[in-house]
């Protein structure tokens, strides 16, 4: 849970501009923040309680409040766009030890009106600052939105951070009103509909008007809407391909009713036609499939090829063996990035390693280069008998600790050991680390549970440090109670890996208690407490799940009732042998009932034991478990099954002080009713 957090916060958060002013103004200045803050952990238990704005505004200014809680009603109404109630707590606040973001808050508050002198101003007082970047972050998209070209361009080279997928839409937009060719980027850039707000709805009108995008482009953009049921887009898209909203909203919505007849022909009615296969494929493939056979004469070749591809994808999705064959009549089709993936996917669970390859080398660049598409391409040449071709693929990512790089090293013959041993990090090493003004404004806000800000502040600081650094800085995550810091901060070298940092064994004796007692592998447990809370023994997500193995409320309850703990209450879910207590039980639980597969277990703690059963149950033979998890239908729980059993062979390597298999920890998944014996495919 924490490293998927991780990955998607970096200091920041992005992508939420949506066209109602207000409401943009608000993702634009916190991205997708309040959503996200929800589902961050609460780890400080005594930390001061935000007040609401109401308390802070009706509390006279006598010491009734201290300066932590003004700066949270200050916060609040900034959140709140409220720039009278953000002034009056800033006046209060004028020996805030964080001053920084008193200033930002406000300012915040009336950025639509704020002049680029008062921007400037505020830059140059806090040059080089996480604030800064993130305040020139907010301001660019204000000017990207008025469409002050002159300003942003100005502004664009000195954002750090540039992870903004807003702002990158923008910048393609500036450079097209400039009669620049961008619409190769563009391509790359809008793959993804929950990241679209006004520059990238902007970016594609745009192109379109100039002849950069074609209609073939906004059919393609008008498959990814289907693909992902983004009624906003598809509607943006009708506009410009002049499609009546109703046949548009019928396709998308009820497409069942334009798979009862033949499409017109014309270009307009064949779209809408495949639309609707996708579509109703979504719900039922067997129903897309028939109609395509009855009415696929009414198309031509290149059509017939995107039905199929339209059918496949939702047919993979859900795990049907048939999907392969769609994907093998699907060859000229126009594919989106899951598709490309469910393409390859699905032939690895049939065993169609030729398909593997072919499928993987039409990928685009940045895809196929990722470490999962570099691993399956040498284990697809690897079958065809190019040992020696295979061995160089695998090396090229054997020296990565992650699971590809796992598998890879054990394709090479070898084993996953412990790193070396580094220095012991020195008093004197640590003591400027400790006294980095970022990494001392993080302590000040996690001090009062500000998750966010404080990660922001840690990670600006982490951007300029050497992989020594790093290591020094991960240690003084550790004396100061930072677990989840110290583990991402030491995730980041390349070189000196310091393995304690990466795979910390805290709470030990109560860790080995609660294993030894339902017999389950301590060194599973301990991968997937790494993943779900990095250890914070306060952690809560968004939805309710609590402490160290993240046990949901209702799971709690019950498996309590399950192993006798009478008097169980729910606050006890976040004490640290309660809740090893809990989540040990009910993993051992999950484990027994699934064959006493981790790879299985694993993905029922995340989903549920329901979906990994029904997942099982669609496999038409034994399949090794490291394909069994790159075909999990859900994105998060297929990365969560890989990062659990990835971290438990690094646990086990410590613990029993040998190289470890993580093959051999992955295992075969079989269907229910086979036998093990059973060959698994070749």
């Amino acid at each position: 849970m924490l490293e998927m957090l991780e990955q998607q916060l970096h200091g920041r958060f992005t992508g939420c501009f949506t066209r109602r002013f207000m409401r943009r103004l608000v993702c634009g200045i916190f991205g997708s923040s309040f959503a996200m803050l929800a589902a961050l952990p609460v780890f400080a238990e005594n930390a001061p309680h935000p007040v609401s704005l109401e308390a802070a505004m009706s509390a006279p200014v006598t010491g009734v409040i201290n300066d932590d809680d003004r700066f949270m009603a200050l916060r609040d109404a900034a959140i709140h766009d409220d720039a009278k109630a953000a002034q009056m707590h800033a006046s209060q606040l004028t020996q805030y030890p964080i001053p920084s973001y008193v200033d930002y808050y406000v300012l915040r508050t009336r950025i639509r009106s704020a002049s680029a002198a008062e921007m400037q101003s505020f830059f140059k007082k806090y040059e080089g600052s996480a604030i800064a970047d993130r305040l020139r972050n907010d301001w660019l998209l204000v000017l990207g939105y008025r469409g002050d070209w002159t300003n942003f361009d100005q502004q664009l080279p000195l954002y750090v951070v540039n992870d903004d997928h807003q702002v990158k839409c923008y910048a393609l937009l500036s450079k097209a009103l400039k009669q620049q060719r961008v619409a190769i980027e563009a391509r790359s850039l809008i793959t993804s509909p929950k990241q679209y707000g006004d520059g990238c709805y902007q970016l594609i009108g745009t192109l379109y008007e100039q002849g950069q995008f074609t209609d073939a482009d906004l059919w393609a953009q008008m498959r990814i809407a289907a693909e992902s049921s983004a009624m906003p887009l598809a509607k943006r898209l009708g506009k410009m391909l002049n499609i009546p909203e109703k046949r548009l909203v019928e396709a998308m919505d009820k497409p069942n009713n334009l798979l009862k007849k033949a499409p017109a022909n014309d270009r307009l009615s064949r779209e809408l036609f495949l639309m609707a296969l996708g579509r109703a494929a979504k719900q039922d493939p067997d129903k897309s499939v028939a109609a395509l056979q009855k009415f696929g004469d009414k198309l031509n070749a290149n059509d017939k090829a995107q039905a199929w591809a339209n059918i496949a994808l939702p047919a993979s999705q859900k795990l049907q063996a048939e999907a392969l064959t769609y994907w093998k009549r699907a060859d000229a089709a126009h594919l989106s990035i899951e598709a490309y993936q469910w393409r390859a996917r699905m032939a690895l669970r049939e065993g169609d390693w030729k398909m593997v390859k072919t499928a993987i080398a039409s990928m685009p660049i940045a895809l196929k280069n990722q470490p999962a598409w570099i691993y399956w391409h040498g284990r697809a040449l690897q079958q065809e008998g190019k040992k020696e071709e295979a061995q160089n693929v695998f090396a090229s990512i054997s020296d990565q600790m992650h699971f590809y790089g796992q598998l890879a090293l054990e394709e090479r013959g070898q084993k996953i050991g412990v790193p070396a041993l580094v220095k012991p990090v020195s008093p004197e090493e640590l003591a400027p680390i400790a006294q980095n003004p970022n990494l001392q404004r993080a302590l000040k806000f996690y001090a009062m549970n500000l998750r966010f800000e404080g990660t922001r502040e840690w990670n600006w600081a982490l951007r300029s440090m050497s992989e020594r650094e790093l290591i020094v800085a991960a240690e003084f995550a550790r004396q100061n109670a930072l677990l989840d810091r110290m583990v991402n901060t030491s995730d980041k070298t390349k070189s000196d890996i310091d393995i304690h940092q990466r795979f910390p064994t805290p709470f030990n004796d109560s860790m080995y208690k609660a294993t030894q007692a339902v017999g389950v592998d301590m060194a599973w447990v301990y991968g997937l407490i790494r993943q779900e809370s990095r250890f914070a023994t306060a952690a809560k997500s968004h939805v309710g799940a609590s402490g160290l193995m993240q046990v949901m409320p209702k799971t709690a309850k019950w498996v309590a009732k399950k192993i006798g703990l009478s008097d169980y209450v729910p606050h006890q879910v976040n004490d640290v042998e309660t809740n090893l207590a809990l989540g040990t039980n009910y993993l051992n639980m999950v484990l027994t009932d699934l064959g006493g597969s981790q790879a299985l277990a694993s993905a029922a703690y995340n989903a549920g034991p329901g979906r990994p059963r029904a997942w099982r149950s669609t496999l038409t033979r034994p399949v090794e478990g490291a394909i069994f998890a790159e075909t999990i239908p859900f994105s998060e729980t297929r990365d969560y099954v890989k990062n659990v059993l990835s971290n438990a062979t690094y646990y086990a390597a410590i613990f029993e002080k040998k190289p470890q298999s993580l093959k051999a920890r992955l295992g075969t998944v079989i269907p229910k009713g086979m036998s093990a014996d059973e060959p698994e495919y070749q």
